[in-house]
């Protein structure tokens, strides 16, 4: 019987579908076991080869804990907001939702293709009403919470006005605004209802603020740091720029000690971790106030080297600090207008990154050394960023290299404060033994103590203190598109209003144009039933509006993570009404045992998602502190390119060994186009590329080569191999196991269809281990002993591989396993039955085929996993090398239980070695039992 994996890969996932055999209980006797993938967003290009690489890894581990008694959740959906769709309606005018649908739909198809294990009785999808009704709920307990840094944990804000009522806000340790002012009990009871309101938003953990934020015009919306490559959006390449605008954002800066320390807590690559560390970039030092001579304003500045102060020559300000324009004399306002109007196109990223470049512009204004009282040169420059500390440096050009460079280049002071130390090539950046000089009361001072005097001297005259900084920044929550998650808000008085939680969700509203109003108010600006009335708790016409009973609404939406933040809760009780999980599922799953995905999410995602479970877990609404116990990042299976080379100024194309030494233009070539030898269908390409219809090819012996080139898989690059494809050619299991072996999980790696051959003639041979001919042929026979070794140890390798995420030598194992068996021409159930379940995992369809056809009428999916004994690897015998004087002759197998004597006597009895001595009686026989017998004299 022929191997039809086209008909057994149907079979078999009609067959799961039907039966639910993956469903998980929410109440189990078993073990739990969570499995979970990145949440994907279902673009319209479908998967390529390149998306399935970690979603076959978890499937693999997944299926090995069912195996192994587990009771596994493994779920999938859709993170189905986000700016490729709402792009796509802009272009069409149709609505974000139908392409959405479609878009889910071809992943659906695919995904099921491949045989994944999902759970799919509880798929979620981030733009359904039912899904982000809930969302719109945690940013509303957001809203009605603080952080209490005394208890570090969040609490409900009506605790906080229990506080201002009986004490005002002197004794409050809590994260707020820069801008909070003291005010006694006397002070909150006779405030308005609006100045009470005005005073708790400072303090809540989500927040109205003015920001400096990544405006896209093109995309008509605020982007993340994260959603900007190079000084360009993402999505579409287009040009970014600073500006201030009032956007909602979220207080995750008060819980970066706890995302900082937690680290510790969990099982992440230390990669990983460590760019965790470096985006929340905590450092320890004093924080300094210079006064801006001849005027009121002052300034702050954050300084990890305090001891370092009186090396201070000039100082620096980001160009978007709040002073710059009020402290700008007239002789240098053009200059500075100039510089801030250049600066404001280049993103924080970018100028972060530069290193090179060094520019500044002199504000003609000086601030006043709080020891020395001598004035300090302002300038502003962009490598200094108003969102990173205080947007403020003080600029020691003998201890900071760029200060120095800076210096250098404009020719300012530099100021040597290290004792007997040489800085006339470079600035010194030394810590440890490092001696001050030319500092006053500071002089001979080492580094600490110097640090510590400093910060004493600053409290004393009321110019500074010590303090820990964060790199991290509150996260910029408001976005002006229209595909997001609507702010369940409204306005009274221009104070932001929660909807209550009965009235929820609060739905998108139709929109005629997807694009921002002509007034530039976000997209849903262009709704005209948008407004919420008070009194029958319902969205009506804006016309309405009168301030009274009916009111504005929210017009930004959240951005892309608001759903991704919290969905794996979800999928614990995806079908709950009435909480976004039900404290029993919460409790049995706890958090996710396994999370795979890429690693561009370190600071994104993963950060946010660490953040919101903390919040909740504050709150009560969780038992857990982490999102994520284990987390594997997979690499990037890359795409091989072609190219075809066209003369330059010609329309004629040379094969790629006639190119070389001319000048010519790589052009991009559809690998469809290419055949495994490397060979260009000419007549095809034509076809495909109408502008050289008439082009002229010159070939090799009649054929166009083509060049290739490892790249990241794209659309664009027309190197993109669709998975549909592959298993319609050879299957889904040599798909899924081609990818494992491929090489390790993490790593980037080449995709060679041209290889996939070889996996595929590997599960040929296995179905005809299970076959004779036409006919299904397994024995009740006794399994040989080589059989049984060979099945032990590959049980052995091959479980050890899976607990290490080793899936590409797991691969390697099988086929030795394999070849093996086959030569020893064994069709015993006892190994046969136990390696189909053994190989389940990584080719599920032929493993459920074969495993019927041993007479199952269950899922292989539920079948115990094989157990590996030891016994049937322990060796009874031994090949002795059989030496003459210290050369050997011949081999003999002997039992390992042998005694020496026993082991003598049967060698000198042997026929070979009668020959070897020709009739002489040997001097010494040595033996050493389990390794050699050597004969002398």
């Amino acid at each position: 019987m022929s191997y039809n994996f086209n008909q057994i890969e149907k079979k078999w996932q009609e067959y799961w579908a039907k039966n639910q055999t993956f469903k998980a209980e929410n109440n189990s006797e078993k073990p739990k076991y969570y499995v979970l993938d990145m949440f994907p967003y279902p673009s319209g290009a479908g998967l390529h080869v390149g998306h399935p690489l970690g979603y076959i890894a978890s499937d693999i581990y997944a299926r090995f804990k069912r195996h192994k008694g587990f009771n596994v959740l493994h779920p999938q959906g859709y993170d189905s907001f986000g700016l490729p769709a709402e792009q796509y309606a802009i272009q069409t005018g149709q609505h974000p939702v139908i392409t959405t649908e479609a878009n889910i739909k071809r992943y659906r198809e695919q995904l099921d293709q491949i045989g994944f294990s999902f759970d799919w009785s509880r798929e979620v999808r981030t733009s359904e009403p039912d899904y982000y009704k809930w969302t719109q709920w945690i940013f509303i307990q957001l809203f009605e919470s603080w952080y209490d840094y005394e208890t570090e944990k969040s609490r409900p804000i009506s605790e906080l006005e229990e506080i201002f009522a009986a004490e005002g806000n002197s004794g409050v340790n809590a994260a707020c605004d820069e801008d909070v002012t003291e005010f006694t009990a006397t002070d909150w009871s006779n405030f308005t209802s609006e100045e009470k309101q005005e005073q708790l938003l400072k303090y809540r953990l989500t927040y109205l603020a003015e920001t400096e934020v990544n405006w896209c015009p093109q995309l008509g919306t605020v982007l993340a740091n994260d959603e900007i490559v190079n000084g360009v959006s993402e999505r579409g390449g287009y040009p970014v720029i600073r500006k201030k605008m009032t956007q909602w954002s979220m207080r995750i800066s008060a819980f970066a000690e706890r995302l900082l320390q937690d680290l510790n807590k969990i099982d992440w690559t230390e990669s990983l971790k460590e760019s965790q560390r470096n985006w929340i970039g905590k450092s320890v030092g004093a924080q300094v106030k210079f006064k801006v001579m001849n005027t009121d304003h002052h300034f702050e500045v954050f300084t990890t080297r305090p001891d370092t102060i009186f090396g201070v020559t000039f100082m620096t300000l980001a160009p978007e600090h709040e002073l710059v324009q009020k402290i700008t004399t007239p002789e240098h306002k053009e200059e500075v207008e100039a510089y801030i109007e250049a600066t404001a196109k280049r993103s924080e990223r970018e100028r972060m990154a530069d290193v090179k470049t060094i520019s500044g512009v002199f504000t003609g204004a000086y601030a006043e050394h709080p020891f020395t009282k001598e004035p300090v040169p302002i300038w502003i420059g962009d490598y200094v960023l108003a969102g990173y500390g205080t947007g403020a440096v003080m600029a020691v050009p003998c201890g900071d290299q760029r200060d120095y460079d800076f210096a250098k280049h404009f020719d300012l002071q530099i100021r040597n404060i290290f004792k007997n130390v040489d800085i006339s090539q470079e600035a010194y950046a030394g810590k440890e033994g490092t001696v001050i000089a030319n500092s006053d009361f500071l002089n001979d001072l080492e580094y600490k103590e110097a640090l510590n005097k400093v910060i004493l001297e600053l409290e004393k005259i009321g110019q500074g203190a010590g303090k820990t900084n964060y790199r991290l920044r509150d996260a910029v929550f408001s976005r002006q598109r229209y595909w997001g998650e609507p702010f369940p808000v409204y306005y009274v008085n221009g104070m932001p209003q929660m909807i209550d939680m009965k009235h929820l969700p609060l739905r998108l509203p139709e929109v005629e144009k997807y694009l921002p109003t002509e007034t530039g108010e976000p997209p849903l600006g262009n709704a005209s039933v948008w407004a919420w009335d008070t009194e029958n708790n319902e969205v009506v016409a804006n016309s309405l509006i009168d301030h009274k009973t009916v009111f504005p609404l929210e017009l930004n939406t959240m951005p892309g993570w608001a759903g991704s933040s919290w969905y794996l809760f979800r999928y614990m009780d995806a079908g709950n009404e009435e909480r976004f999980v039900s404290e029993e599922a919460q409790k049995y799953w706890g958090n996710v045992d396994l999370y795979i995905g890429g690693s561009e999410h370190a600071t994104g995602h993963l950060l946010y998602s660490r953040f919101w479970t903390k919040f909740l877990h504050d709150r009560g609404f969780l038992s857990v502190e982490e999102p994520f116990k284990k987390l594997i990042n997979q690499g990037m299976i890359l795409g091989t390119s072609a190219f075809v080379y066209r003369l330059e100024g010609e329309n004629k194309f040379v094969s790629k060994n006639l190119a070389e030494g001319k000048n010519v233009q790589p052009i991009h070539a559809d690998v469809s186009l290419v055949n495994a030898s490397d060979e260009l269908d000419v007549e095809d390409f034509r076809n495909w590329r109408s502008e050289f219809a008439d082009a002229e090819f010159i070939t090799e012996d009649g054929k166009y080569i083509v060049g290739r080139e490892v790249e990241k898989m794209s659309k664009s690059k027309y190197n993109v191999v669709n998975p549909d494809d592959i298993c319609e050619d050879y299957g889904a299991d040599t798909l899924r196991m081609y990818e494992m072996f491929l090489g390790p999980l993490e790593q980037a790696k080449p995709w060679n269809t041209a290889g996939i051959t070889g996996v595929h003639n590997f599960l040929k041979k296995l179905w005809k281990l299970y076959h004779n001919g036409e006919e299904f042929n397994v024995s009740e026979e006794k399994a040989s002993a080589d059989s049984l070794k060979t099945l032990h140890k590959t049980i052995k390798k091959v479980t050890e591989d899976i607990e290490d995420f080793s899936f590409n030598t797991s691969v390697s194992t099988f086929m030795i396993c394999v070849n093996e068996l086959t030569a020893q021409k064994c069709n015993s159930r006892e190994v046969l039955e136990s390696l189909a379940v053994l190989i389940a995992p990584y080719a599920p369809h032929i493993a459920e085929e074969l495993w019927q056809k041993l007479g199952h009428d269950t899922s292989v999916a539920t079948a115990e996993y094989p157990v590996f004994e030891e016994k049937f690897l322990v060796e009874s015998s031994k090949e002795y090398p059989i030496s003459f004087n210290g050369k050997m002759r011949f081999t003999l197998e002997l039992p390992l239980d042998m005694s020496k004597e026993e082991i003598e006597k049967t060698v000198l009895a042997h026929e070979k070695t009668q020959q070897q001595l020709e009739g002489r009686q040997p001097k010494k026989v040595i033996v050493v039992p389990g390794k050699i017998v050597n004969i002398v004299g």
